[in-house]
């Protein structure tokens, strides 16, 4: 098995220099020396044999478990060295391709979320410790891709902004606009729409953590009588709302649901409302998600192509107003979660344990590089049931950007 993965290696390994010292000890460097160099020590034949055979979750199952580590380079440079190459060779090794091909054979049954299995998913992930997410995300716990002018902003800054962004795509010209929010996290976004826009908005949320802390937000910012959260799949609703937005959810529908997620939209969506859809896609082309990420990280999670989305929207017969993509942004969001959370991995150890801290640096860290090499984006749809229920034009949303960014600053 190591013979063979050491072949596999010296083909994969073009792009930098690889030092990989193996089981008994021996050093053994792959690649020209040009460019980034990084380094890997395996401590068994056992994960040798899952490198070969699984590379990308045996991988990250070594990492979680101690038996490969970076070897005189961070985890960072490991991963960005790999993900260069396998990017280079076309999609990685002939097993690597092979395992995503049948990733696509079985993503349906996979991605079958109904009600019930959507729930536990959801806990799988976001029901941890309640502490934990605060020890790396910004102080209003905005667990999605934040909003870069510049690129030299804080996560407070840059969070704040994506905020300023959604708003403006939702047009709030008026107050007391019922707003539904699916997947409404930790609250945030809700409590600002209710706070600086005077909406009326209800946000739903699988998750029971979630649910308690944006209730908890709720009540001690005195905004109760206007944001009400619930534990509710969004198949469940059927009254109207003004505006809906969604952040950072549809992730986790699963490309078997696409139809209903949008006919819910379009069910629950006022004739002249206006809706928001934010979320990760992949630039490539359809795919299957990694098997790494949907054992340990997300289960039942895809990142779809747009391709894969806008059918089903037009079989919802909702107007698409305007898409943009936001490219780099996740990058640099996730890279500022990557540094909060190193600086804080001695309390995250000691809140939950070491296991968990090396599978969530292998997650921020891959993440980071899918959105910087791997064709990861994000994309944000504006919908609508009627064609004139937006401007003609997009000059609309600098100015309520500015609105949005004064009403902040006073509160």
């Amino acid at each position: 098995m190591q013979r063979l993965l050491e072949k596999t290696l010296d083909r994969l390994i073009v792009e930098g220099r690889l030092t990989v010292r193996w089981p008994d000890g021996r050093e053994t460097r792959y690649g020209h020396g040009g460019g980034r160099s990084a380094g890997a020590a395996i401590k068994d034949g056992a994960t040798v044999r899952r490198l070969l055979l699984n590379p990308s979750l045996g991988l990250g199952e070594g990492y979680m478990a101690g038996t490969v580590v970076a070897l005189d380079c961070s985890l960072y440079d490991l991963l960005d060295l790999l993900v260069a190459n396998v990017m280079a060779a076309g999609g990685g090794t002939p097993i690597m391709r092979l395992r995503t091909c049948l990733g696509r054979l079985v993503r349906r049954i996979l991605q079958y979320n109904p009600a019930p299995r959507a729930r536990r998913n959801a806990a799988h992930h976001y029901d941890l410790n309640g502490r934990l997410y605060s020890l790396f995300l910004d102080r209003d716990r905005q667990y999605s891709c934040a909003y870069f002018r510049r690129g030299d902003e804080t996560i407070e800054e840059a969070q704040a902004a994506k905020k300023r962004h959604i708003v403006a795509k939702l047009l709030l010209e008026r107050p007391d606009l019922s707003v539904l929010d699916i997947g409404s996290g930790w609250g945030g976004l809700a409590l600002t729409l209710a706070r600086d826009h005077a909406a009326r908005v209800l946000g739903i949320t699988l998750s029971s953590e979630q649910l308690t802390e944006s209730r908890a937000r709720a009540a001690a910012s005195g905004l109760a009588g206007r944001v009400c959260f619930e534990l509710q799949d969004y198949r469940a609703l059927n009254q109207r709302f003004d505006r809906i937005v969604s952040v950072g959810m549809f992730e986790h529908v699963g490309i078997v649901h696409y139809n209903e997620f949008f006919a819910a939209i379009r069910r629950c969506l006022a004739p002249d409302g206006v809706a928001l859809l934010h979320a990760i896609g992949r630039s490539e082309g359809p795919s299957a998600t990694d098997r790494w990420i949907a054992k340990y990280i997300f289960p039942g999670g895809y990142c779809p192509a747009l391709s894969e989305v806008l059918p089903a929207i037009e079989r919802a017969g909702l107007w698409v107003t305007d898409i943009e993509i936001l490219r780099l942004h996740y990058a640099e969001t996730l890279a500022r979660w990557r540094r909060r959370f190193l600086v804080n991995r001695d309390a995250i150890a000691a809140l939950i344990d070491e296991r968990f801290c090396r599978m969530w640096e292998f997650y921020l860290v891959g993440s980071e590089l899918a959105f910087r090499r791997e064709g990861q984006m994000v994309f944000q749809i504006q919908l609508a049931r009627s064609l004139d229920a937006v401007p003609l034009t997009r000059d609309y949303l600098a100015e309520a950007e500015r609105r949005a960014a004064r009403t902040q600053s006073l509160t």
